[in-house]
């Protein structure tokens, strides 16, 4: 399980580190920095799918994704008594993501991104660059925690008390996770590798009238709903089959009250049915609101009979109705019960409701002179953290 996410430079992100539970909620007014939050997530996640960098690039470049207030305030500047202005830049141009375990058998990981030195040579001058990587054990980073280490294209790894150097360069467009993974020199980094490629991230379902939830799908055994929910009949079914049917019952009827869910067959492909108290006939996918679609969307992801490491979940409340909140709060405190959930929201009766559940670690954030902070913890609640230096 991870204790921390911490990240520097990221947009209204300058320095931050969020301590993280088994059900952790992020809050905040909008624009107090929720969304970057998220984003800065799937960035890490990216990373072990070798996507990282372009993902970058998709955001306008590392220029237009980097903190742009000053790189420290003074104290003036915080009391308001002088001008927030630029000052002399002190360190390298930098965005910095990581995270760490909890335990001492759990691994941490920390990667810097920046500029590439000038290379007339290159049509690709300004592409980041990774400058350095290291994955350690435990929630700190110390020397005689680190298990490997990469700075520019040099790699070396743990070995004993010393370290051995690995001869083929890392590309400096590359993450180590993707160019150097052996599983009998560094069965560290393909472990952390997996994990990460098994965090889940879920955003907005689409609902119109041409969203592919509602319309008959080839159908195959589904143990992870897509990220578009193209797939949800066939999500369903697999739950109902291999998974947790009781539970997908239970959750259908806590939102819904006397109705229950069909997945009808007709050859290869599946559809979605919904029965309701006082209906002749049931509902097919393409006649349900957008909210009650959203809903069941919800259910196919949370009970999902393959649960990952990390469920991320993006404002889960938009299209629903403000009753489905406490039901879909039931939902999401089940699911952690299986992985450790993040949930993005600004929704006051899903908050109370995750809260209901009992153990919920809440960040609210706020944001002051354009940078993000955490308004509702105190310095001796946000875990310790230590970049690596360049």
């Amino acid at each position: 399980m991870l204790s921390a996410l911490a990240i520097a430079n990221y947009r209204s992100l300058r320095q931050l580190t969020v301590p993280l539970g088994r059900l952790t909620v992020v809050t905040g007014p909008n624009g107090s920095g929720k969304s970057s939050v998220y984003r800065a997530m799937r960035l890490l996640a990216e990373i072990a799918n070798g996507g990282a960098i372009r993902s970058l690039v998709r955001e306008g470049g590392l220029s237009s994704t980097l903190w742009a207030g000053p790189e420290r305030f003074s104290a003036a500047m915080l009391r308001g008594d002088a001008p927030v202005q630029g000052t002399t830049r002190s360190e390298p141009v930098a965005l910095k993501l990581g995270f760490a375990g909890t335990e001492a058998d759990e691994f941490g990981y920390a990667i810097d991104i920046g500029l590439p030195p000038p290379i007339p040579a290159t049509a690709f001058s300004r592409d980041p660059e990774i400058k350095h990587e290291t994955i350690w054990h435990g929630p700190l980073l110390r020397p005689a925690a680190q298990l490997v280490d990469r700075r520019g294209a040099a790699l070396r790894l743990r070995e004993g008390k010393g370290w051995q150097a690995i001869g083929r360069p890392i590309p400096a467009f590359a993450s180590m996770m993707t160019e150097y993974a052996d599983p009998h020199a560094a069965p560290e980094m393909l472990a952390l590798r997996e994990q990460m490629r098994s965090w889940r991230f879920y955003d907005h379902f689409r609902s119109d009238a041409d969203a592919p939830a509602r319309q008959p799908q080839l159908g195959t055994r589904t143990p992870v709903l897509a990220n578009d929910g193209a797939d949800l009949a066939a999500a369903l079914q697999t739950i109902r089959e291999i998974g947790d049917g009781e539970a997908l019952d239970r959750a259908v009827d806590d939102a819904f009250p006397g109705a229950r869910i069909q997945v009808r067959v007709n050859e290869d492909r599946f559809e979605t049915l919904m029965h309701q108290h006082g209906l002749l006939r049931p509902l097919t996918a393409a006649e349900l609101s957008d909210g009650t679609l959203r809903y069941l969307l919800w259910i196919a992801a949370l009970l999902t009979p393959r649960p990952p490491a990390l469920l991320v979940l993006n404002e889960p409340e938009t299209s629903l109705h403000p009753d489905l909140l406490p039901a879909l709060g039931r939902l999401v405190a089940q699911a952690a019960r299986e992985s450790q959930v993040i949930v993005v929201s600004h929704a006051a009766r899903l908050i109370a409701a995750l809260e209901d559940s009992g153990e919920l670690q809440s960040v609210v954030l706020e944001k002051r002179f354009g940078e993000t902070r955490i308004a509702n913890l105190d310095m001796s609640e946000i875990p310790r953290w230590e970049w690596p230096v360049r």
